[in-house]
Formats: structure tokens, C-alpha cells, sequence
């Protein structure tokens, strides 16, 4: 038996075949291979068209199928990972109604706030476990109140990988985890939220019918089948946001666990066995892949918008005849604290964990006599590596402790510098996996569909392939965080 499992990026869609007796991936494809464009109309704004994505999806798999390393027609069941928060809306015959409105577009922070404030800051935390901030709720109301006719035109709103579904099997559904990344989710009735609803003017229509996140989300047409070269009636049987499937992909189920990633944004995401919640909401608090009302698992979100994002800035438009291989052996080549230059690396829109302030990214200490291409290379990586640690203090603030960090090997993580800096600036150690987010929804999908009869039946043979440890002496790591955070709160004075 084969898994398919899709990963709706926001710079590609990738896909991967798992052969469900191992675990293991077979084949991968993604689309494009420039990263996908996002649209931006104004500063803060960030938007991506819905039907690109299911275009960079068909071309993916013709990618993958081309590869011939497998059958197509012995897949037998589907899982989608997809980008957290961003609004997809679309009218009763199913059209989308405009471009989504993805997770780093800043609009919406006001009126996010307006319901915090009206609601009741108690009342939004006990219930929604986070402030309506700049989530997919908030982004909706945006919708209602500057583009009315579209609103009045809506029928349903999702989440990226809800469109993909209904692309797949003509179904619209939706999950208490999906409905959470949106704060539509109330946990003390472990219902849809009628406040915030209410508060908005949402009727309950818009929102789809509820499921479990293992569970079958509809089954493939006939139309799609025959273009994609697939069997007709397989399961979508697992949706998730990236993050909580990133948590899945390094089997990250239980209170206490941990995992990060640092691709286009960073995350830091722990589990936890009670409904806790940020009073600042500066970091998020979400129902994990396996949350039940009966047994709690919360999944507690850091992310940092301007991560891989502000690397591949650099890359392009300070070294885009260099790989990030080279750029990763020149950063090494430049001593600890880049001899005086510091990187602020918040230039992605809103900051959840700075208070959804946007204070821009910056360069501090820039001396044009002897800093270089490599010193900002390297200055970028510490800059990064040093919010990650203002971020998991935040989480230490609220009770979590992290005894090592699961990771896959991919994105920032690659390079073994990041990896060090990471490390020794958090003083968490990180294990790296071989793991991926298409991969992680593929072993989704054999969860839902009950081919493997449990998480731990599907990772029994995962093992990691290295432990990277903090220094025993940090203190000069500790110096250059202390003046990292320094000007940190000068620049959001």
C-alpha cells in the first residue's frame, strides 16, 4: 500500500509517495522550482492565488509519476499539510472568490484587536486559548468590512488545504484544530465559536461541517483521478496546518515534546496536556492532530515571519550567484558576533511574539571597512538563531521546558552552522530527523485511513540522525543575545 502526501507551501508544493510497510518515502516532486510569487498590494500585505496552488499540485505530480519509481494506481489513500491561518472564500457553486489572504499578511491586526478588547481579554484566552489578533477569523472580518459585495457573495471560508481537498473529492470540511489556527474554535464547549462569530456578523453557514483530523475528508472523483493517473474513490483521510504536522512527521504527540522547523518562517511548537495560553498572546495555542475533548493535546506555536524568508533576501539580492551551501562556508568563515554587526530579522509583516508590531528588519554596526558579503551572511544566521531565543524564553515564561528539540533536516537546519548557533544561543539541544512535511502528511493519511492501527505503529523504526549539543561554557553567546535583545527593545520603543 502507497501514501500520498501533499505539502501546500508557501514558496512550492511538494509531494511525496510513502510505502506505508516502512514508512519511507519512494518518490518526491515539488512545484515550481523558482519559489511562488507572493502578491502584495500594499506594505504588510501578503496574498496567493488558490487555483495556482492546485496547479502547482497537478504539475508536481506529473513530476512525481515521471520519476516511475512506483504505481500510481496502488495509492490507496491521500494527506494534506498546508500553510496556517490564510483565508480562502468561495461562493455556492464552489468558485474562489478572490486571491487567499495567506498567514504573514498584517491587514487584519486591528480589527483583530477591537474583538480582543470587546470580548474581553479573559473571555478571549479562557475560550479561544489567543487573542482574535491577525488570525483567519480576523482576515474574514477584513473581507466583510472593505469588500462587502464579495462577503455577501461568500458561502464558505477555509483553509488552504480545505480548498485542495475539495479540489480533490468536491467535499468541504473542516477540523477543531483547522477551526483553532482561526480562533473560530471555542475549548471550553469544544465547539465553533459562537462569540467571536457573533462579534463578527458570521453566520454559521460559512463555516464547513466538522471532522476529525484522521478521518475521511471525502474521496477522490473520477475527474481527478483519471487526470492525476490515480484510482478513483481513494480517501483524503488527514488535514493539518504545516506546523502541527511537522509536529506528526517527528512524532511530536505527547505533553512535554517539542519540534522546530526554519523554512520560510521559524517555529518552535511544544505539546502540552492542558489548554494553556500566552496572557500576552505572543505566543499561540492550538489543538494539536490528536486533540479529543477528553484528552487535551494543545499544540503551542512560536513563529517568527522573517526567518528563511530574510535569508533568501540576502541570497537574492546580495549573492545570487552563490548557493546556500556557499553562503553557509563563507558565514563559517567569520568569527562569533560578526566583529560588531548585528541582524534584526523582522521584515515578514507582523510579529506575533513582538505584539504584532512590524519593526522592520535591520542591520546594526555596519562598518563598510571591514564587514563583507560573509559577515552579513553569518550576521543573518545569528540574527535568526538569536529570535528563535527571545521566542522560547516567551514559551519558558509559560511552563515549558525543553529537554532536546526535534527538527528535520531541511531548510536552515541544513546548514550546521545554523544548527550550532541554534543550539548554543537557545541551550536546547536539537535532534535532526530525516523528516518532511509531504512525507509527515503522507504517514497522516495512513493514520486516518486506519492503515496503520496507531502514531506509534507508524513510527516504530523512527530514529534520529544526529544530536547537536550546547557548548558547557556559553557565556559569550549569552553577551552577544544580551546585546541582540537590547537593540531589539530600542527598536520597538
Amino acid at each position: 500500500m502507497l501514501l500520498l502526501g501533499i505539502d501546500i507551501g508557501t514558496s512550492s508544493i511538494k509531494v511525496s509517495v510513502v510505502e506505508a510497510s516502512t514508512a519511507r518515502a519512494l518518490a518526491s516532486a515539488q512545484y515550481p522550482e523558482t519559489e511562488a510569487p507572493i502578491i502584495s498590494k500594499q506594505a504588510g500585505w501578503a496574498e496567493q492565488e488558490p487555483e495556482s496552488w492546485w496547479n502547482y499540485f497537478r504539475m508536481a505530480m506529473k513530476q512525481l509519476n515521471a520519476k516511475g519509481k512506483f504505481k500510481m494506481k496502488d495509492i490507496g489513500a491521500i494527506g494534506i499539510a498546508y500553510q496556517m491561518h490564510g483565508l480562502v472564500i468561495v461562493d455556492k457553486q464552489r468558485k474562489v472568490l478572490r486571491p487567499s489572504i495567506i498567514w504573514c499578511d498584517g491587514r487584519a491586526v486591528e480589527l483583530g484587536n477591537k474583538a480582543f478588547e470587546a470580548l474581553g481579554e479573559e473571555y478571549c484566552l479562557k475560550h479561544f486559548l489567543n487573542s482574535p489578533g491577525n488570525f483567519t477569523a480576523s482576515k474574514l472580518a477584513w473581507v466583510k468590512e472593505n469588500e462587502p459585495e464579495i462577503f455577501r457573495r461568500t458561502d464558505k471560508m477555509m483553509l488552504p488545504g480545505d480548498y485542495l481537498a475539495l479540489q480533490l473529492t468536491g467535499e468541504i470540511s473542516t477540523s477543531a484544530s483547522s477551526l483553532s489556527e482561526g480562533i473560530l474554535w471555542n475549548f471550553q464547549s469544544e465547539s465553533p465559536a459562537r462569540g467571536i462569530m457573533d462579534y463578527f456578523g458570521f453566520n454559521d453557514t460559512l463555516l464547513p461541517p466538522v471532522k476529525p483530523v484522521f478521518s475521511i475528508h471525502g474521496n477522490l472523483t473520477r475527474a481527478v483521478a483519471d487526470d492525476l493517473g490515480l484510482s478513483p474513490g481513494i480517501p483524503v483521510s488527514y488535514k493539518a496546518g504545516d506546523q502541527p504536522n511537522n509536529a506528526l512527521s517527528l512524532n511530536v504527540l505527547e505533553p512535554g515534546e517539542l519540534a522546530a522547523t526554519a523554512g520560510t518562517s521559524g517555529v518552535i511548537y511544544a505539546v502540552s496536556g492542558e489548554a494553556t495560553y500566552d496572557p500576552q498572546s505572543r505566543v499561540n495555542s492550538f489543538a494539536h492532530v490528536n486533540h479529543a475533548s477528553k484528552q487535551k493535546r494543545i499544540g503551542v506555536l512560536l513563529c517568527i515571519n522573517g526567518t528563511g524568508i530574510m535569508n533568501r533576501w540576502v541570497k537574492e539580492n546580495m549573492s545570487e550567484d552563490s548557493s546556500y551551501a556557499q553562503m553557509n562556508h563563507m558565514a563559517a568563515s567569520i568569527p562569533l558576533g560578526c566583529e560588531g554587526l548585528f541582524v534584526l530579522p523582522f521584515g515578514n509583516g507582523a510579529e506575533r511574539m513582538l505584539g504584532n508590531q512590524m519593526p522592520g528588519a535591520a542591520f546594526s554596526g555596519l562598518q563598510t571597512t571591514i564587514h563583507t558579503r560573509a559577515h552579513i551572511f553569518r550576521g543573518v544566521q545569528e540574527g535568526i538563531a538569536c529570535a528563535f531565543r527571545y521566542g522560547l524564553d516567551i514559551m519558558r515564561e509559560n511552563g515549558l521546558q525543553p529537554s532536546v528539540i526535534r527538527a528535520g533536516r531541511a531548510n536552515m537546519f541544513l546548514s550546521d552552522l545554523f544548527t550550532e548557533l541554534f543550539v548554543n544561543f537557545t541551550g536546547a539541544p536539537v535532534e535532526l530527523y530525516q523528516n518532511d512535511g509531504s512525507v509527515g502528511a503522507a504517514i497522516g493519511a495512513g493514520i486516518g485511513a486506519g492503515i496503520f492501527r496507531s502514531p506509534s505503529e507508524a513510527f516504530q523504526n523512527f530514529k534520529p540522525i544526529s544530536l547537536t549539543e550546547p557548548k558547557k561554557n556559553r557565556q559569550v553567546y549569552e553577551a552577544l543575545y544580551d546585546s541582540w535583545r537590547n537593540l531589539l527593545q530600542k527598536s520597538l520603543q
